[in-house]
């Protein structure tokens, strides 16, 4: 009883999860932490071995686990659970910009960093460099863990990866070298011309196959599992780096500073 005399009830949800000492569901562990956030008590029962675990679907009739029952009713799986509680459903099929944002916001903050441990003083030309530079050597990352995911995703609309299939492999190297010279600023000579050429081709490619054929395309400058789709980003990373390709000699070799 409370203080003001009413019952208090308590919202009880049953959790059957798989804990074996070679897996533990991590579906399992969003749907427990879930069914807590949302104020639920949770009677969390484990599943230890894949034969209970078996035994488990075949008598719900269910193909997965975890599974959640509420008041008796089964609501099941943690996308289910998200479902129940009225909250986004992840899809992994859905376009989103999510990953371009966390590379750039890490690449301006990493150039930050660079600026003051180098400088004392966050702002400034080479800053603005360091922030491009590095956040041409996260994309070239992302793209290098998995080289096949991203040919097959890049030879859908870059011209010259279409006529030469090799430079869907080169193009990661080239992207990521170019940027760590840059970070540096050593053979500029080198990485301003590379920088140049692959921005100047993707841009055109971009543009080709985003407003002149109007395809929808994925594009594959955060690698070849993103969903980020084919149009302004990624014909924002080839001019940003045709612009380094063009600025970064005309700052050392002509300009002198």
């Amino acid at each position: 009883m409370s203080e003001t005399g009413e019952l208090e009830t308590t919202k009880k949800a049953k959790l059957y999860r798989m804990v074996t000492d070679e897996h533990i569901c991590p579906f399992g562990l969003k749907s427990k932490a879930l069914l807590e956030r949302e104020g639920w008590s949770v009677d969390d029962h484990w599943l230890t071995s894949r034969k209970e675990t078996d035994a488990f679907k075949e008598k719900h009739d269910v193909e997965t686990t975890p599974q959640t029952f509420i008041d008796g009713k089964r609501i099941g799986g943690y996308d289910d659970l998200l479902d129940y509680f009225g909250k986004p459903v992840p899809d992994s099929d859905e376009t989103s910009y999510r990953p371009i944002i966390a590379i750039f916001s890490t690449a301006l903050l990493v150039a930050l960093a660079i600026s003051w441990a180098g400088t004392e003083s966050l702002l400034s030309i080479r800053t603005i460099e360091w922030f491009v530079a590095t956040a041409m050597c996260l994309l070239g990352l992302q793209k290098l863990k998995d080289l096949e995911s991203f040919s097959n995703m890049f030879l859908n609309y870059d011209l010259l990866a279409q006529r030469k299939v090799r430079y869907a492999y080169v193009y990661p190297f080239a992207e990521t070298l170019a940027g760590i010279l840059m970070i540096a600023g050593a053979l500029i000579w080198l990485a301003a011309p590379v920088a140049l050429f692959i921005g100047t081709v993707g841009a055109i490619s971009v543009f080709k196959a985003v407003y002149i054929d109007r395809r929808e395309l994925k594009c594959a400058c955060a690698g070849g599992d993103s969903n980020v789709p084919l149009g302004f980003v990624s014909l924002t990373e080839n001019l940003i780096m045709i612009l380094m390709g063009i600025w970064m000699p005309l700052r050392m070799y002509v300009l002198n500073f």
